[in-house]
């Protein structure tokens, strides 16, 4: 669609000397992104995402959900990273910069630690975090650790919707009350052993130098200031609106 250019206050086109300011588009789906200086554009909902995008991620979720409901459980998708996965295909279709924004700060950095571990595999065959050593268990099945990819391709995914959508600052706080309702849900139903999302101990076994809930209390801190926050404020300066 081409760029017009910003009419003055008279509405006639603008002078050398008018002065021009940043606009803002906000298409029909709710969502809004910060344009070049002195060009404002209609979008209609729907044409920032483009279509294929959006049949390819959902056939891959049709296809990944049925396997590690069997294969890992109902209570895996308890991970950040698998919500996250499960809400994209939300904000795909309904082209949501918040959704985008909130998911983004979800699985940012813990997913950048998980490739730093999974490719620090491959590169020097030793795990630098232990993040991704399923991925190298013989017993699993090859096809459940070619789905288990999708960490590779999840971060990109949203930070491409980011920068086509913009980054909703209301993510942080969204994304917060998200967590503070994961976690003690994560807590309450899960196994220890599994430790999903951390909540019994910071590594892959439960910890015991602090009473449990005392640790649950402090990791519900640390997401959204040690996680979230860099994440948002990062993203902000970069797709904010």
């Amino acid at each position: 669609m081409p760029l017009l250019p910003q009419s003055n206050a008279a509405g006639g086109a603008p002078s050398r000397g008018d002065p021009i300011r940043s606009t803002h588009f906000e298409a029909s789906s709710g969502t809004r992104r910060l344009l070049p200086e002195g060009v404002m554009v209609s979008v209609a909902a729907g044409d920032q995402l483009p279509l294929w995008s959006k049949v390819l991620y959902t056939v891959f979720l049709c296809v990944l959900v049925p396997v590690y409901w069997i294969y890992w459980g109902p209570k895996n998708f308890l991970w950040f990273s698998d919500i996250a996965f499960l809400i994209t295909a939300v904000a795909m279709w309904l082209e949501s910069s918040l959704l985008a924004s909130m998911m983004t700060l979800a699985i940012a950095l813990p997913e950048l630690a998980w490739n730093v571990d999974y490719f620090g595999r491959l590169l020097t065959g030793r795990h630098l975090l232990g993040l991704s050593e399923y991925m190298f268990d013989s017993q699993k099945p090859l096809y459940l650790r070619a789905l288990s990819l999708f960490h590779v391709v999840l971060p990109i995914v949203l930070v491409w919707m980011v920068y086509q959508l913009g980054y909703d600052s209301r993510a942080w706080m969204f994304q917060t009350l998200l967590a503070l309702i994961v976690l003690p849900v994560t807590y309450s139903v899960t196994d220890p052993v599994d430790n999903i999302n951390w909540v019994f101990g910071p590594g892959r076994k439960p910890q015991t130098w602090m009473p449990p809930l005392a640790y649950l209390a402090l990791l519900i801190v640390f997401f959204p200031v040690a996680v979230y926050l860099p994440t948002h404020l990062l993203l902000r300066r970069l797709f904010g609106f």
